[in-house]
Parts: structure tokens; sequence; C-alpha cells
């Protein structure tokens, strides 16, 4: 049994991934256990795949593997300071570039020999159903011979669930360091079914966001690239690592049952990793529908303000045709309304009817040529 999970006949990644879709809808609470405090976590000794040992520090550790032949040490840190890892360096003789790596965190997943001593760099991932948001950590392990040395600096994976399922199976971990690898692999790609369906189903959100007409579509859609992206970085290289163990890299090439192992995380990781190849290029086509979708709006909504400039345009010529013929009668009033004693229509008898002719042909004459330009 390795991760648990791949010698039960009626297990299989694709398996898990399909009931994980299943229950994906509901949203289940998610809530992790509290983080365990930095330093050490577990540390044990085993002999001929049983546990007969389960010292309280390294330094015990240490000791008990010099007073057994043959045992093996699994040591888990939780974000160790310093001095340990030195400990640690300096007991297992590890080399300094990977001591400094193993510090500092923030690698690429990768595959590194150094002498009799394997250093392996993992990116593991978990989704937040809470936020719907994916959570990678980094998990590096130093195997050599007769110790396994895991350095975790983030809440996934759980290698105290692969410890517990390793221990009730013996015969697996009397094969040694590699079988806790590759455990650890199988872990780990595990991890990533539930990643892989919780950014599917946010996909189809999105796509409803986008069809709706949804403003905030664009920026989820930009933060869910960003993830995928990361996925891939996590995931990718990770084919390379599997690559590099079958090939020789890890000293249990020659265990023809632990690479029938290491060939079926390979198998998963690969499902893995082409769903999230379709899920970027997916997100690209949605961002470009995004687009032409906001594009199209902008143009209903321009065409609609034209249309309404245009309204208000030739409510306004007719206003102003209007006040331009009320205003000239109005000016004829008020010029003979000034009373002045030397105006020469005032005294005559046809005065008043010429004043109202003459107010009466230009009202008529604006109105004709506003008519003709289409004003009115």
């Amino acid at each position: 049994m390795v991760g648990g999970r791949r010698f039960r006949p009626d297990g299989g990644f694709g398996r898990q991934l399909d009931e994980y879709e299943t229950r994906v809808g509901e949203r289940p609470s998610t809530e992790s256990p509290p983080a365990p405090r930095g330093g050490l976590v577990d540390s044990a000794v085993y002999l001929r795949g049983h546990r007969f040992a389960s010292p309280s520090g390294l330094a015990e550790t240490y000791r008990c593997l010099q007073e057994q032949d043959g045992a093996m040490a699994w040591i888990g840190l939780y974000r160790p300071d310093i001095e340990q890892i030195t400990s640690l360096a300096r007991e297992f003789r590890l080399h300094d570039l990977a001591v400094e790596d193993a510090i500092n965190a923030h690698q690429r997943p990768k595959l590194e020999r150094y002498g009799h001593t394997v250093f392996v760099v993992l990116r593991a991932a978990r989704y937040d159903d809470l936020r719907e948001e994916v959570e990678f950590s980094e998990l590096h392990l130093f195997i050599g011979p007769g110790f396994v040395v895991t350095v975790r600096h983030g809440e996934a994976p759980d290698l105290a669930a692969v410890r517990r399922r390793l221990e009730t199976e013996v015969q697996m971990l009397a094969r040694g360091p590699e079988a806790i690898l590759y455990a650890i692999l199988d872990q780990v790609v595990d991890g990533y079914a539930p990643v892989v369906a919780g950014l599917e189903n946010d996909i189809d959100e999105i796509e409803t966001q986008v069809f709706g007409g949804d403003p905030n579509a664009s920026r989820r859609i930009y933060g869910l690239s960003r993830e995928v992206i990361q996925f891939q970085r996590a995931a990718r290289p990770l084919l390379s690592v599997l690559d590099s163990l079958a090939g020789g890299a890890g000293s249990a090439s020659a265990d023809e049952e632990l690479r029938r192992y290491l060939r079926d995380v390979t198998d998963h990781l690969t499902q893995v990793v082409e769903r999230v190849d379709g899920f970027r290029h997916l997100l690209q086509n949605i961002l470009t529908v995004n687009a032409t979708l906001v594009s199209q709006q902008q143009n209903e909504e321009m065409r609609s303000l034209t249309a309404a400039s245009y309204s208000q345009n030739e409510e306004l010529k007719k206003v102003s045709s209007w006040a331009a013929i009320l205003f000239a009668p109005t000016l004829i009033g008020t010029v003979y309304g000034m009373n002045f004693v030397h105006m020469p229509e005032l005294n005559w008898r046809f005065g008043y009817l010429f004043a109202l002719l003459l107010m009466l042909l230009v009202c008529s004459t604006l109105y004709v040529i506003f008519k003709r330009r289409g004003w009115l």
C-alpha cells in the first residue's frame, strides 16, 4: 500500500476525481486542523518495516540509528530552525546547496542527487472551498541510506496520514526510504484531484458570469488564470522528477515493484497536467469572449447615447425655431412701443394694420425657412 490507495482494486485517481466532482457542488466545510508548531513534528525509527522507537529529539534519533544495524529513520519537520537543519546536515552529511534550498524554500519541483543522498522538492496544492482559492505549499525531502527527512513549509500534504498508512503495510515500508518517497509522491498527486475539480467548477461559474453580463467576470478570470498558472508550475515539473526516478536517479530504480507504483503515479500526474493545460486554454478563450461581449455592450451603449443625443438635438432645433419665430413679433411690438414723439407710423391711419402684417410676414418667412431645413 503506497499513499493508502494504490493497492486497492477499486481505487484509482479517476474514480477519486469523479467522486469529488459529484460532491464539489455541495461546498462542504474544509476547516483545516490547527497548524503544528515549528520544529520536529514526528520522528520514528523502523526496523524491517516495524516501528520500534519514537525518539523525542534528533539526538535520540541519531543514537537509535547507531545502536541498531539496518534501521531506518523518518524525521518529519515543519518549518524548522537553522539549528535543526544544521544538525541534520552534519549527521547525515547533507550537501550545503540542498540545505540552503530547504532553509530558503520557494523552490520549483525538482530532484537532485548529491552522492548517496537524493534531494526532492515538491509543491502540494489544496483547494479551499470557502474562499474558492488554491493554496500551495512546499515540501522538501532528503532521502539517503537509512533515513528520510521531510521538511514542510505549509499545511499540505498530510504526511501524518501517509505515515499511518505505511505503518500498516510492513512489507512496503520494509523496502526502505524509496518506498516513503513514492508514498509521499502519491499523496501529493492525489491531493491534486480535488484542486482540479474545484478549478473546473470555478470555470463553469465564470462562464455563467460572462454570459450573464457580470462586470466582475474579468477580474475573476484573471485571478483564476493566475491560480492555473501556479498549478502548472507545481505539477508539470513533477513529471521530470518522476522521469528522473524512473531513469535511475533513485536507488529504488532496480525494484520492479516500486517502479510499477512510480508509473502509476506518473499516469495520474499526466492526467492532471493535461486537464490543467486545458483549463488555461479555456480561460484564454473565455477572456476573449468576455472582451468581445463587453465591447458589444459598450457599442450598444454608445449607439443608445448617440440616438438619445440625436433626439435631444432634434428637440432643441424645434424649440430654437419656435423661439425665433415668436421673437420676431416681440421685437416689432417692442419697437413701436417705445412711445417716441417723432414716429410717423404712430399717426398713420394704417400703422396698426401695417405692424400686424409685418409681424405675420416675418413669422411666416421664418416658419418656411425652418420647415425647409427640417427643424420643424
